[in-house]
């Protein structure tokens, strides 16, 4: 049986099989073949095979094939042999991986597919472009919310009828999307439209539309340098506020153009609810604070008014502006153009009452008489606006028949707010009038030009480049100021954003890009580009052209490489092109975070994106600290949330960790050196003596915002100190430097005798004594921090003869050791910085906005209602420090009801002394304020990875060691 031949474990203990067997079944299995596979005897047998080359090789049939040769199937490059093929190794892709991953298309910003149609042609636009007396450059300025956006929103409805739309408006220059999520704009954005006056003449209006959060200042600063005037949006209810003062400010100090749009008027009727005559003074006291700013900032400047043209009424929302000679005209045009509309408009404002009966003007208010404004303009404002939202259809469909303005069956049951939009689009029309005083009251390029270049070149007025500048020749040398970089749409590159002041730049042109650092002597910030493309800004498109004359605004591609924030361009064989002044800004950055990749592996993608944010951001900077975390500054906590999303999710796409946010701080004396501290050169051969003392008050502002600076020369420098501040001459004319870079708030004073110092070989080291002081004030003794408001005192020096003895390593090393032991000898105190904070809530909230603030080491300086609303504006000032949190702690104290805003004010002493030893700082505990100088000078060394003491053998002599210890009473 078949069963016996295998043992219990199923092997085979059978007997042998035969050769006869053996072949019985190779003959069975040649039979099972199907008859396709057998080879025909007629078929020649190819006993060759190929090798690739093509050469046959004969095959060898008896051949062993070893079991790892033998191939049983055709494998992927023989059946699909024109597919590539991916070998993958196990385990060299994460699970979370796909082995062919989906193409990723990085958009950031909502951009037009093509360019959308308008009411003029793109061809007429370039055209307008060689005519500057119809050019216009403004920017739109103001505080958050008054409605700048909308303003922008309400022109671009007008010039694009893709977008035109009664519902809702298209927040056109928000075309990032997280400025459409926070619903508030984070970047200046360039936009140019064809407008025509009421005339029907047609001008080139390049509007720059700018955040109004005062973490944002820098964007309008940067927008201010490329405009020739600003519109100033006021909120008819808010009225003048924070960011409102500072763009005042801001423009007025620029010697700009000022011409005012208050907005959102609708506010009084629909909201506060207050009689026309109310309305009128509250629209009065918000003019009258607009012009006391700009007169207290510059008294030449133009008083804004209704009467002369430069104010204007409106509301965003419902579409309508109006100023008082367009609203005369509209009343003229209605009687039949009977009488003079401008004589008209001037008697519309002011005190100025109108006699319905006997139809006459008075300067006197009598009985029967009203106010001519209230009269002409508010009250049937007020009619319009009640008989649109509260009558019925039937009523209102007649009341609209006697203004002339009809409308369709369907139209009358539309909801309040977009039948108010289509009635008042019937009633004003364009917005020819807020086009009108632009063009009047803001001057062309051509005519601005003059005080532009006297403003922002810092070569000779008198040179040829500069008279071309003045002229706005575009046939002169090319000069293009850069004002700002705009990233792409997919975040990989930037265009470089400016204003042509002469010549004319071309497409394919090669220019010399100029740095914030390039001067004629030092040329080592430059670089030679190509201008790949030109642009005209559009917002959410881009009109690509071939040339830009001068007195135009231009969005460049391919010079970009070489720009940090702001250039200078010029021609490419221009050797004689000065730089245009860096932007100066109104606020500081100060509040700074450590970032650092979650993968150590991914720092290089990091540092690339911290480039790019530095590009991105006018304000924005970014370092590497002593200890070698990366850190970044900025002006607030909204402002550096945006950097981070910007870091994360724009130009890295990785994960970073983010230390709490901290302050910078600076380094000041509070008297003047006790004793004359010097220092010797390390070959013995040199000896400084310096001493330290504080500035007058007052100087480090005028030298930080350029009111007086090193290269104005020996004399008007001086001329500035003797006559406003009583330097006697020869202190004021001895001024070597300011520091750091030369317009930091230090100043180096060359104060020696000449009987007892060789002025001649102390002027051949002047350039490194200045370099050592630059260092000093760059980082200070106590925590490494910038040096502020400090006088150093140059009183004695003992110079080798031979130059080789005094070189730059043995000068420049000294000065910094003296500077330092000057300054430690001057009672040194550490400055923090401090916010001015606006608080606007309702009377009931006033206490808790005070509690919160007293809890923060806050005061306040100002409580103030604010005329015709229910609100109070609190003013304070908060400490950055103890700033973190506040608005979430102020609303949660306030049900939500206080809104609050912080910017940059100045800067503090901290209370305290930093080096006093007995001082005890206890961890978990709050320090009383008499220790906080001293708690923030050891945890900013320790963050910095120093030790927690000043050491003083690093700063100080040996020789003045020993003096100091006979000195009775004094340790150290």
């Amino acid at each position: 049986m078949e069963e016996d031949q295998y043992d219990e474990f199923g092997n085979y203990i059978g007997p042998d099989v035969s050769d006869e067997e053996d072949e019985e079944q190779r003959e069975m299995s040649e039979d099972d073949q199907p008859n396709g596979d057998k080879m025909e005897e007629d078929e020649p047998v190819n006993e060759n095979r190929s090798e690739p080359n093509g050469a046959l090789v004969p095959v060898n049939e008896q051949a062993i094939v070893l079991q790892e040769d033998k191939k049983y199937y055709p494998n992927a490059s023989e059946l699909y042999p024109e597919a590539e093929v991916m070998v993958q190794d196990e385990d060299t892709q994460a699970l979370t991986v796909p082995i062919i991953a989906p193409i990723k298309v990085k958009k950031f910003e909502v951009t037009e597919e093509g360019l959308p149609n308008t009411t003029y042609d793109k061809n007429y636009l370039a055209s307008l472009m060689d005519f500057p007396d119809l050019i216009r450059n403004v920017a739109f300025v103001g505080h958050l919310h008054h409605g700048k956006t909308s303003v922008v929103d309400n022109l671009v409805q007008q010039t694009h009828p893709k977008f035109q739309s009664l519902d809702r408006l298209p927040r056109y220059t928000d075309y990032r999307i997280d400025e459409q999520q926070r619903e508030m704009s984070i970047k200046s954005v360039p936009l140019s439209l064809v407008l025509p006056t009421h005339n029907e003449k047609s001008y080139l209006l390049n509007i720059l539309d700018t955040p109004g959060h005062v973490n944002f200042s820098d964007e309008m600063t940067a927008a201010l340098r490329a405009c020739d005037g600003a519109v100033i949006v006021v909120d008819a209810v808010e009225g003048v506020m924070a960011n409102t003062e500072r763009a005042v400010k801001h423009a007025a100090l620029d010697g700009l153009a000022i011409v005012l749009l208050i907005n959102k008027v609708d506010r009084l009727i629909l909201e506060l609810k207050i009689p026309p005559e109310d309305a009128y003074f509250k629209l009065r006291h918000t003019i009258e604070e607009v012009n006391m700013i700009i007169s207290a900032c510059n008294a030449d400047a133009p008083r804004v008014s209704p009467e002369l043209g430069n104010v204007c009424f409106g509301s965003s929302l419902a579409g309508w502006t109006f100023t008082l000679p367009s609203f005369a005209r509209m009343y003229s045009e209605t009687y039949g153009n009977t009488f003079d509309s401008e004589a008209l408009s001037k008697r519309l404002w002011g005190e100025y009452f109108y006699n319905p009966h006997k139809k006459t003007f008075s300067r006197k208010n009598q009985e029967g008489m009203s106010r001519s404004f209230v009269h002409f303009i508010l009250e049937p404002l007020y009619k319009i606006y009640s008989q649109v939202v509260g009558e019925e259809p039937e009523a209102l469909k007649r009341t609209l028949e006697s203004l002339g303005i009809n409308l369709k069956k369907s139209e009358f049951n539309l909801n309040s707010k977009p039948l108010l939009k289509l009635v008042f689009t019937h009633f004003f029309g364009n917005w020819t009038g807020f086009v009108d005083m632009i063009v009047k009251h803001i001057p062309s390029p051509n005519h601005a030009a003059k005080k532009k270049v006297e403003m922002t070149y810092t070569g000779p007025l008198t040179s040829p480049l500069a008279q071309s500048m003045i002229a706005a020749d575009p046939k002169g040398p090319l000069m293009i100021q850069i004002c700002k970089l705009y990233s792409s749409p997919d975040a990989s590159t930037f265009d470089a954003f400016g204003r042509v002041l002469s010549g004319t730049v071309r497409k394919g042109q090669t220019v010399k890009v100029l740095g914030s650092k390039y001067s004629v002597d030092e040329q080592d910030d430059m670089a030679m580009r190509e201008v790949n493309r030109i642009f005209i800004g559009e917002g959410r498109y881009k009109i690509e052209i071939d040339r830009a004359p001068a007195g135009n605004w231009v969005v460049l591609e391919g010079v970009e490489s070489s720009i940090l924030k702001t250039a200078t361009i010029t021609d490419e064989n221009n050797e004689y092109a000065f730089i245009f002044r860096p932007l100066s800004f109104n606020t500081a950055s100060v509040v700074k975070i450590a970032v650092e990749p979650i993968n150590p592996s991914e720092l290089p993608k990091m540092i690339e994106a911290l480039r790019k944010v530095d590009k991105s951001y006018p304000l924005a900077q970014s370092k590497v600290e002593e200890s070698g975390e990366h850190v970044i500054l900025g002006t607030g906590e909204l402002y550096l949330d945006c950097i981070l999303h910007d870091l994360r999710v724009m130009y890295s796409d990785i994960e970073v960790k983010v230390s709490d946010p901290v302050v910078s701080f600076t380094e000041t004396v509070a008297e003047t050196s006790s004793l004359k501290c010097f220092a010797e050169t390390p070959n013995r051969r040199n000896k400084f003596m310096m001493i330290a003392e504080p500035l007058e008050k007052g100087i480090a502002e005028d030298i930080e915002k350029g009111f007086v600076q090193i290269s104005m020369g020996k004399n008007k420098v001086a001329n500035h100190f003797t006559s406003k501040y009583g330097w006697d001459e020869l202190s004021a004319r001895s001024i070597w430097a300011f520091g750091p870079e030369s317009h930091g708030a230090n100043i180096l004073i060359d104060d020696t005798i000449p009987g007892e110092v060789d002025k001649k070989l102390l002027y051949s080291c002047k350039n490194n004594i200045i370099a050592g002081f630059d260092w000093q004030t760059k980082e200070g003794p106590l925590c490494g921090e910038p040096v502020r408001n400090v006088k150093y005192r140059l009183v004695g020096a003992s110079l080798a003869p031979e130059a080789i003895l005094r070189g730059g390593s043995q000068i420049t090393s000294t000065t910094l050791r003296v500077s330092h032991s000057a300054f430690l000898m001057a009672t040194p105190r550490l400055m923090e910085p401090v916010f001015a904070v606006e608080v606007q809530a309702p009377a009931d909230c006033i206490t808790a906005v005070f509690n919160v603030l007293s809890r923060r080491r806050g005061h306040v300086t100002q409580e103030i209602p604010k005329p015709g609303s229910p609100l109070y504006t609190v003013k304070a000032f908060l400490p950055v420090i103890d700033s973190f949190g506040f608005e979430t702690d102020l609303r949660s104290h306030t049900q939500g009801q206080a809104f609050c805003l912080s910017v940059f004010d100045h800067w503090q002493t901290v209370p305290g002394d930093p080096l006093d030893k007995s001082i005890i700082l206890r961890p978990l505990e709050q320090s009383p304020i008499p220790h906080l100088a001293r708690e923030f000078m050891i945890k900013t060394r320790r963050r910095k990875g120093l030790s927690e003491e000043v050491s003083v053998n690093k700063y100080f002599d040996e020789n003045l060691l020993a003096e100091l210890n006979k000195m009775e009473g004094f340790s150290l």
